[in-house]
């Protein structure tokens, strides 16, 4: 691994059509931004040429994070870079995390609010869905019958998501105390059908604990 990461420093493998070869500092960075993002886009600010390397470099990410049990994907439609974390097995590492009991309910809402835009077409050409908290806030009410995270704590938790590369956050409407978010193809990185599957039948079991 330690070859090949400095056969494209050292320009050994061609680099992206127009650019010059990556430093080791910039490859370095690449795999950590991806590491601690896990979804990275084409315009994701603040992370230099990490989506372009991580892109054209696909097969030397690939080989890289498969020695930590992470699958890499690029999806050109969403212009994505992304880990597929596995979803079993014990693991060791910060994305195994458990989330709590409200991160799991805001993000439940995410997916459902933006599987809810993509059947009715309010997608845009870069895969992003339009919302607001009030959205989120009513689908956690809707869908697990459970009260939202006050606004401080709901703001925390989706600002958590959006440094994994799930939505973004857009500024705050004072009067309406309400924050336009802009769902992005990660949150269904980060909730996989699997976890889906899993989380709505935690659900179902609580309404019918609840009677």
């Amino acid at each position: 691994m330690i070859e090949a990461f400095r056969a494209i420093v050292d320009g050994d493998e061609p680099p992206p059509p127009g650019t010059r070869a990556p430093s080791g500092e910039d490859l370095t960075r690449a795999l950590q931004v991806l590491l601690k993002s896990q979804c990275i886009y084409s315009d994701t600010p603040g992370i230099g040429r990490s989506y372009e390397l991580a892109r054209h470099y696909a097969p030397f990410f690939k080989s890289y994070f498969a020695c930590l049990g992470y699958g890499v994907e690029v999806s050109p439609r969403d212009q994505m870079v992304f880990l597929r974390v596995p979803p079993d097995g014990v693991r060791h590492d910060g994305q195994a995390e458990r989330l709590r009991k409200d991160e799991t309910l805001v993000l439940l809402a995410l997916r459902l609010a933006y599987e809810e835009g993509l059947r009715a077409h309010r997608v845009t050409t870069d895969g992003v869905v339009e919302c607001t908290t009030d959205d989120i806030a009513e689908s956690i009410r809707t869908a697990a019958r459970s009260e939202a995270p006050e606004e401080a704590r709901l703001t925390e938790i989706l600002r958590l998501f959006a440094r994994k590369g799930a939505l973004r956050l857009g500024e705050r409407d004072k009067a309406e105390k309400i924050t336009p978010l802009m769902l992005l193809p990660g949150i269904a990185v980060l909730s996989p059908d699997a976890w889906m599957e899993q989380v709505r039948a935690w659900a179902a079991a609580r309404l019918d604990d609840d009677g």
